[in-house]
């Protein structure tokens, strides 16, 4: 750049309203979506009970959303598409919005890069319409409305259209139409949602929700089967929690019942759906002794509180919110969620007993419809079919004289419980209970796991863990870096039975370990650790890193697989998984047992 360059100075100047709006649709109309989100939201403002939003193209081409709200007057339709013109707020405290909607922008911002048209009537009104192309606004004019509004939005961004390159495929574009609509759905459970696709010459219905009857958590309920499915509801747990004018509500997922990605977690912020950090860094804490590190919860929340404790005023598309008191709403949500997933008890996801008859189901099955035999056909058939050996005792048999061979009873107290009396153990590791209902499966050394981790955790918040003295301390050769990093938690591993010294250069000696893992290899033990707490990081909190040492020690402390157990063993195990918390998974997040009624097991051999 020379001298001349440099003097010559770019002048000021005021943009057109026309460039200032298709500015703001850059922000906020990021995509078809985007548009659907801000009129829809428009029409729970109004009071909406029913909403019908169409589209065509992913939304390209169409977008309609027609609501039965209040409406609006003719003349105040040129000035709602006038720029930071609302009904919602009166500008003078905006942290006081109980609206979606507040910033006046959407409605002119769409008018700006497409053709936009609203026809609306009041009660007591004449219905009008206006019509407003790529910014330039036609003449209100008379319309036989129905009550509502219906806003009509065509030809998405053919004002900006370099704006369309960035638009995604047809079908991209109309599922997060759909993830928006579903979204709002279980904001609004008492509104009925109707989501079309008006594409080609045949119209279909892609999402209906009618409105939600009873109580909030019934009602919620209600909607999110429909939304998420039955299996979410049925693997649910109710979540109803309050401190300090903040209150939490919704529904969280069982850990056994998760996904591999992030995908299903649903906040939302005074009915309002927002995508926030804190939320979600909160929610992974809340979870993180209950699920592995590659799985993740499926939650619906709400937290509720007073407009001027969270400003909603700092996004363009108010998809984040920011607390007064962010350490309040973050205890909450963790406190919330560990409190209910506690209650929880043993229980473990209807879909993995779901999973497993999946994986056992043939590719082609036969279907036969069986008869109940009378009892005398009974006494027949068990005479034709008696093994080799017992033919002879047939006749004695039928007479009564000699009984047919039975397997020992359960006792009725164990049947009756939750996971049922123990008959078997398969391959040294699956413990077989049958329950009045039909059967449950379970992972031996899964479940003694989660069992050792919650005593430790008990022992620890009491009076710390136990400690023995090994007869022959054990030393373990790490890396310099690795030594110091176990080293630093020296005094917090001590407060859990295990206790360990510098032993010169990389090495560690072990002198005690928790007494209620018996016996243990040390060695294992501290490489493992090493290895959580290197896989953690040195940005987790405390807690966590120690609650990775405590879950290490459990699964080295826990029933082995390969060992036998007796009868009273496994009782003696059952019993307590139904007592202590989380026992429906490990530590890991795994399911410690598979449920199977006996509906499903005759399903397996056809006979329903």
């Amino acid at each position: 750049m020379n001298a001349t360059d440099r003097n010559i100075r770019p002048a000021i100047r005021q943009l057109d309203e026309a460039a200032i709006n298709r500015i703001a649709a850059g922000e906020v109309v990021e995509r078809p979506a985007s548009a659907v989100k801000e009129l829809a939201e428009n029409a729970l403002d109004a009071g909406a009970q029913r909403i019908e939003i169409d589209y065509a193209d992913g939304g390209k081409t169409l977008i309609r959303v027609r609501d039965d709200g209040h409406g609006m007057r003719g003349e105040d339709l040129p000035l709602a598409l006038s720029r930071h013109a609302t009904s919602k707020i009166d500008g003078s405290d905006l942290l006081n919005i109980h609206s979606f909607g507040f910033r006046g922008e959407a409605l002119p911002s769409l008018a700006a890069v497409g053709r936009l048209t609203i026809t609306s009537r009041m009660a007591g009104e004449e219905g009008a319409s206006i019509t407003v192309d790529g910014g330039r606004m036609g003449l209100v004019r008379p319309d036989a409305a129905q009550f509502g509004t219906v806003v009509t939005l065509r030809d998405l961004f053919h004002a900006t259209p370099a704006r369309l390159k960035f638009m995604r495929s047809d079908r991209a574009e109309a599922q997060a139409i759909a993830d928006t609509v579903k979204r709002l759905a279980m904001a609004a459970p008492y509104v009925g949602f109707v989501l079309r696709d008006m594409s080609g010459s045949e119209q279909r219905e892609i999402f209906r929700a009618d409105a939600a009857q009873g109580a909030l958590f019934d009602a919620l309920e209600e909607r999110l089967a429909r939304v998420l499915g039955r299996d979410f509801t049925e693997n649910a747990l109710r979540i109803d929690a309050e401190r300090e004018g903040l209150r939490l509500s919704g529904f969280a997922g069982l850990p056994t019942y998760s996904r591999g990605a992030a995908i299903a977690q649903f906040f939302f912020v005074n009915g309002r759906p927002v995508r926030d950090k804190l939320l979600l860094g909160a929610l992974r804490a809340a979870y993180m002794d209950v699920l592995a590190r590659d799985r993740h919860p499926v939650i619906v929340l709400n937290l509720d509180c007073a407009p001027e404790l969270v400003d909603v005023n700092v996004h363009p598309a108010k998809s984040e919110v920011r607390f007064r008191d962010p350490g309040l709403a973050r205890g909450l949500v963790i406190s919330g969620l560990r409190h209910a997933l506690a209650a929880g008890g043993h229980r473990s996801s209807s879909t993995v007993g779901d999973a497993m008859l999946g994986a056992m189901q043939p590719q082609s099955a036969h279907r036969y419809q069986m008869e109940r035999p009378s009892g005398g056909a009974l006494r027949k058939a068990y005479q034709m079919q008696a093994p080799q050996g017992f033919a002879e005792d047939a006749g004695l048999w039928e007479a009564g004289v000699v009984s047919a061979p039975q397997t020992p009873a359960p006792a009725p107290e164990h049947e009756a419980a939750p996971l049922g009396a123990a008959r078997a153990q398969l391959h040294g590791n699956y413990i077989i209970a049958q329950t009045e209902t039909g059967m449950v499966i379970v992972d031996q050394h899964a479940a003694h796991e989660r069992l050792v981790y919650e005593r430790l955790k008990r022992q620890r918040a009491e009076n710390g863990v136990a400690a023995q003295a090994l007869l022959i301390p054990e030393i373990v050769e790490l890396s310099v870096h690795e030594a110091a990093h176990l080293l630093e938690i020296a005094p917090d591993l001590a407060a859990l039975g295990l206790v360990i010294e510098g032993f010169g250069g990389a090495s560690v000696v072990v002198r005690e370990t928790p007494a209620i893992l018996g016996e243990v290899n040390a060695h294992a033990l501290i490489r493992e650790i090493v290895d959580d707490l290197a896989d953690l990081g040195q940005g987790e909190r405390l807690e966590a890193r120690i609650d990775a040492v405590l879950s290490r020690m459990a699964c080295h402390g826990s029933v082995r697989a390969g060992r036998m157990m007796r009868v009273e063993e496994m009782n003696a195990l059952l019993r307590e998984m139904e007592a202590v918390p989380h026992s429906g998974q490990c530590n890991h997040g795994r399911p410690t047992y598979v449920e199977l009624s006996l509906a499903q097991i005759e399903k397996l051999f056809a006979r329903r």
